[in-house]
Formats: structure tokens, C-alpha cells, sequence
């Protein structure tokens, strides 16, 4: 496994636990140090007992040595970053053919190198030719494995998956692949095999959908504010159709992360370059970005219009729960307009409160816990729906603030027992009351 990063620790560790012998190479030399020592340098549930266990057991080893790390390989996959290329959205992909090189220089027999990372159309061509052009006397066959993991569900998404799908241009490769999934067949997990091509595309076009799902059921929730409806209904109503679906139908911020952003970004690249636009992609690029910037003036309207002077509360700031991931997190424009307009914001979140450092201004309060963060506060805005904040009991809330307004970005409350307590309550997609509708259309 090329890259010890998030695909390939996970997958990785998850094909260890497969009965595979699996070596890691990272060429990090700080990570490589905190995996061999067993310390994982991302947060994912679960992960931690399993490399500690499939280390203890001699299936799953790390190295920072390309050599040793294909040593008697059948298979090696290419999971390395491929982050969105400055200028033109396009994925960068220097890593990738780095990686294609490097393993085709010191390769000594047959294997199947896999593209393990997203990767545009057309990637696992062009590495087949690097690799060529590398080393014209290897015997080889280069094959495509998307991956379709949650962040916060990685292992049970990789152990128990909807599908698996191969993309290979031989018999050879794909019953190599297929044997490495075998522990799947009794749980009846659907592999599908197609061309490499195929393969590359399903996982754009997979994440795009998921995305314009996520940006439908915002817009939604922006109407149902204006005509008095609730978008929990309208969801829920929509997501009992077999057709439809009930997932990624809950409004919120906006959609972060490492894939979301960076993949129908890539997406809209792909089909502008291929002469085929993707108009809807490119619409949920735009809506997506539009929607963050826009969630704190929200906040600033629930406050009256002005935020100068005034002590905020922020509950997570991860772009999900379960995870330490920052990347694109609809906290980082939130919290950086509020402190821009003068208020003075305390901070918390479970796993991300390390990783937040980098991403937002040097002025922010982090906070040990939730209450902390809350009291004294004149508002408190919920950005991540982390469990352990719906266990917080309105009237308690109510005792340790200073005001009353609560911005609910993730509709974590019930609005009639907030209200109850004695709240300005603002959720997504639920229609305000006269009176507190009408002291917000007088700010705006």
C-alpha cells in the first residue's frame, strides 16, 4: 500500500484483517514514525485496535523503504493524495505518477498495480505508460479500485461495503482482485467488473450525486423557511420514496471534507475537458461555496445585526462528526467572518480542536468542553452535530449563557423545547414564529 494517509491506512489495515500480509510505505518520516510506535495520526473509530491488532498478529507492517515494501507483492495499490490542482480545479496528480515510477523502478516480478486514490479519467492509462516507459521488460497489469469510505464509518464501510468495483483490462488481474475480497462473497457484497475508464468515473459521479443531493435538500430548506414549511417532513417525506432515498437528505452549512469539494470540482473539470459540461455539478460547486459564506451572516442576523462585541459560542468545527478532518468545513468561513465583524469566539469540538488551529484566526478561544464554550455566551451556533451536544439539557443552556439566541445549523434541538426554555431558536429549513420572523426581516 503506497501512503499510509487515510485511504491507505484504513484500507490497509482493513485487508490485514482480510488474512492478507500488508506493508505500508509512507515516505512521511513523521508519520512513519508515530505508525510504527502505534500512534494513528488521524482520528477514525475503531482504527487504532485494528492496526494494533493486525501489527500484534504480523499481517500489517510500515516502512519507509519502497524495496522492502514490495518485496514478493501480488498486488500494490497506489493510495496516495491527489489533492485539487491550484488554478484550474483539476486533480493534481504528481504524486500518483511519482508513485507509478517509483514502484515500477523496483518492482521484480508479475503484479497488479491499482489506482487505490480518485483519480480523473483516463489516470490508469497514463500510469500503465509511465510504468512502460519505466521499465519496458515488466510483467504487469494496472487495474482501478475506488474507494467508497465515510469519514467516521471507514471500517465498517470497507468490511462491509455495498459494492466493490474493479476496473481491468485482463482475466488475470481481475481474479487476483476478486481474491482479495473474497471475505466479502459470504455477505454476498456485489463486485462489479468493468473497464478501468468505467471504474475511474463511477467514483466522481457516485460522490457528485451524493453532493447534489446535499445541496438539493439545502435549497429546500432555504424555501421551506420562506413559505412556512419544515424540511424534516418535506425530507422525510421525499426519502420514504424507494427512488429517492432517505440518506443525505439533512439541510445543513454545506458539504466539506476531503471528497466532496475536491471531487465534483473534479468532476465539472472532467466533463468540460471531455466537450460533455456537467451543468448540474457545476451548479453544486456554486451553490455549495455560496452557502457557507452565507451561514454567518445568519448568525449575525439572529443577533440583532450586529455581532461587534459579543461573546459567540461555536459547537464543532469538523465539516462531520467522528472525524478530525478540517479540510473545507463549513466552520472555517463562519467562524473567520464573525471574528472579521468583532465578536469574540469560544470554540469546541471533540477531535478537531488541533487541527482547527491552522485554519482558523489566531483570535478564536478553544475551550475544553461544551459548557465551557457556552457560558457566558450571548449566542451559541452549532456548525457539527457531535452526539455528546444533544445531551446537553435546554435549561441548562439557558443557565449558563448570558443571552438567549441559538443558531442551530444541524437541527440537533427539538425547536419546541428550546423555545420552551426560553430561546431565539434559528434551525435550517424551519420556519421561524411571527414575532421572531418579524425582528429578523427588520435587521436584514
Amino acid at each position: 500500500m503506497i501512503g499510509g494517509g487515510y485511504v491507505g491506512l484504513v484500507s490497509g489495515a482493513c485487508f490485514a484483517e482480510f488474512g492478507m500480509e500488508v506493508t505500508i510505505v509512507e515516505a512521511d518520516d513523521r508519520k512513519l514514525g508515530a505508525l510504527r510506535e502505534g500512534r494513528i495520526p488521524i482520528f477514525e473509530p475503531g482504527l487504532d485496535r485494528l492496526v494494533s491488532e493486525n501489527v500484534a498478529a504480523g499481517r500489517l507492517s510500515f516502512t519507509g523503504d519502497m524495496d522492502e515494501g514490495l518485496v514478493d507483492a501480488e498486488v500494490v495499490f497506489i493510495a496516495v493524495g491527489t489533492p485539487t490542482r491550484r488554478g484550474d480545479g483539476h486533480a493534481d496528480l504528481t504524486y500518483v505518477y511519482q508513485a507509478a515510477q517509483q514502484v515500477a523502478r523496483k518492482l521484480k516480478n508479475y503484479a497488479v498495480i491499482v489506482t487505490k486514490s480518485t483519480v480523473p479519467v483516463g489516470t490508469g492509462r497514463r500510469v500503465a505508460e509511465i510504468v512502460r516507459e519505466t521499465r519496458p521488460d515488466l510483467d504487469f497489469d494496472v487495474a482501478s479500485n475506488p474507494e467508497f469510505l465515510r469519514e467516521g464509518n471507514a471500517i465498517g464501510d470497507f468490511m462491509r461495503p455495498d459494492r466493490v468495483v474493479i476496473g481491468v483490462e485482463s482475466d488475470r488481474a481481475a481474479d487476483i482482485l476478486r481474491s482479495l475480497y473474497r471475505p466479502l462473497f459470504l455477505i454476498e457484497t456485489p463486485i462489479i467488473v468493468t473497464s478501468i475508464e468505467t471504474a475511474e468515473l463511477t467514483k466522481y459521479a457516485a460522490n457528485s450525486f451524493l453532493a447534489m443531493k446535499v445541496t438539493f435538500i439545502n435549497e429546500v430548506a432555504d424555501l421551506c423557511e420562506r413559505v412556512g414549511a419544515d424540511v424534516h417532513d418535506v425530507a422525510r417525506g421525499m426519502g420514504l420514496d424507494g427512488r429517492i432515498g432517505r440518506k443525505f437528505l439533512h439541510p445543513g452549512p454545506g458539504f466539506g471534507g476531503s471528497c466532496f469539494p475536491k471531487d465534483t470540482l473534479a468532476m465539472a473539470r472532467i466533463g468540460q475537458d471531455a466537450g460533455a459540461p456537467q451543468r448540474l455539478v457545476e451548479t453544486v460547486v456554486t451553490v455549495n461555496d455560496a452557502r457557507k459564506s452565507t451561514m454567518a451572516r445568519r448568525v449575525i442576523l439572529a443577533c440583532g445585526g450586529s455581532v461587534r462585541g459579543k461573546r459567540i459560542a461555536v459547537w464543532g468545527l469538523t465539516f462531520k462528526p467522528e472525524t478530525d478532518d478540517m479540510r473545507d468545513a463549513p466552520s472555517i468561513p463562519i467562524v473567520s467572518r464573525l471574528v472579521e465583524d468583532g465578536a469574540e469566539l469560544h470554540v469546541f469540538d471533540p477531535e478537531g480542536m488541533e487541527q482547527a488551529r491552522s485554519h482558523l484566526p489566531l483570535q478564536v478561544i478553544y475551550t475544553t468542553d461544551p459548557i465551557e464554550a457556552a457560558t457566558g455566551a450571548d449566542a451559541l451556533v452549532i456548525v457539527t452535530e457531535w452526539n455528546l451536544f444533544r445531551a446537553v439539557a435546554p435549561a441548562r443552556l439557558k443557565a449558563l449563557m448570558r443571552g438567549s439566541v441559538i443558531v442551530d445549523l444541524r437541527n440537533i434541538f427539538d425547536p419546541a423545547a428550546i423555545r420552551a426554555a426560553g430561546f431565539a431558536y434559528h434551525a435550517i429549513g424551519r420556519a421561524l414564529p411571527p414575532v421572531e420572523e418579524a425582528a429578523r426581516r427588520g435587521a436584514a
